[in-house]
């Protein structure tokens, strides 16, 4: 079982425009509603590959239900701990061009003490669950330390994976993570440093390793991905598909590696398995997942090689 952990919902609204005109007119010719966040899409990522996934963390009264309307039709399990107020809307705006522009809200303010019921919560959960995927924004007022804290409640021999970056990641590397997931942006954010170069990003890789996680797959976007336990890596580059949207593509990553890596598979496929789904879900417009039909057909496609 793999359980994930979304700390900061958010109703996604995907608009299709020929072109965003900045001041202008524009016509919507396409428009779907998501009801996602990063770890949900990772659940739904799971069960779209025959896996056994459960989706816990923040939640808000006036709309929440729409969520777990949502994982019920993905036949995932949910619980979470339920907050005053409304889920927050991020709006993403897709051009003829494949152009995104996001524009994302802000989440309500979360009570103390409801942050102590989901870190209560998250290590009952975990108990019988072989992963515990923790990933995201934090709500309004909620400090990086959190993160920490909802890792170091995770029992011993679980394996704990984390999609963040900032001072959120460094917050759970301190408690010691199987698998981390920046892109490049994500890795020069949490160092503090700018790379131009394969070799630069591999070292980029290896201080996160020495900071606390034991295998770092860095998405590349378009051009695949590196993962690396810091002495053996391996490189997988995507194939060409038609792009209609590239929002989730990090979670469908993230999710067929998790899997991957909860069966025990070695680096080359644990990687492999991401980009297929990465590749995936790219395909798809105003969709946060991919089908297995499509992950299957482009991991076929593609080959791991290793890089020095």
């Amino acid at each position: 079982m793999i359980l994930t952990v979304c700390l900061n919902p958010c109703t996604d609204v995907t608009i299709e425009v020929d072109a965003l005109n900045v001041g202008k007119l524009n016509h919507v010719k396409n428009k779907t509603l998501s009801f996602t966040g990063k770890a949900l899409n990772v659940a739904i990522g799971v069960a779209r590959l025959h896996g056994q996934s459960h989706a816990t963390g923040f939640m808000y009264n006036e709309n929440g239900t729409l969520f777990e309307q949502a994982l019920d039709r993905e036949g995932v399990p949910s619980v979470f701990i339920w907050n005053r107020g409304r889920v927050r809307e991020n709006y993403k705006f897709i051009d003829n061009k494949s152009m995104l522009t996001e524009v994302n809200d802000v989440g309500e303010p979360i009570a103390e003490n409801k942050q102590t019921e989901l870190i209560e919560l998250v290590a009952n959960l975990s108990k019988s669950s072989s992963v515990v995927v923790i990933s995201g924004s934090l709500p309004r007022g909620i400090d990086s330390d959190y993160y920490t804290r909802l890792f170091d409640a995770i029992p011993e021999g679980k394996i704990k994976v984390a999609d963040c970056d900032g001072p959120r990641l460094l917050a759970a590397l301190q408690s010691g993570m199987d698998l981390v997931k920046p892109n490049k942006e994500e890795l020069q954010l949490t160092l503090g440093q700018e790379f131009r170069s394969r070799e630069e990003l591999l070292k980029g890789c290896y201080a996160l390793i020495d900071k606390g996680a034991k295998r770092v797959l860095l998405s590349l976007g378009k051009r695949g991905a590196v993962i690396t336990d810091g002495s053996k890596n391996y490189y997988c580059r995507s194939i060409n598909v038609a792009v209609n949207s590239t929002v989730g593509a990090g979670d469908g990553m993230l999710a067929a590696a998790t899997m991957a890596l909860e069966q025990g598979a070695p680096l080359p496929e644990i990687l492999r398995a991401g980009v297929a789904a990465g590749t995936a879900t790219v395909t798809t417009f105003g969709q946060i997942s991919f089908t297995k039909e499509k992950y299957d057909e482009i991991y076929a496609n593609l080959s791991v090689e290793e890089i020095k």
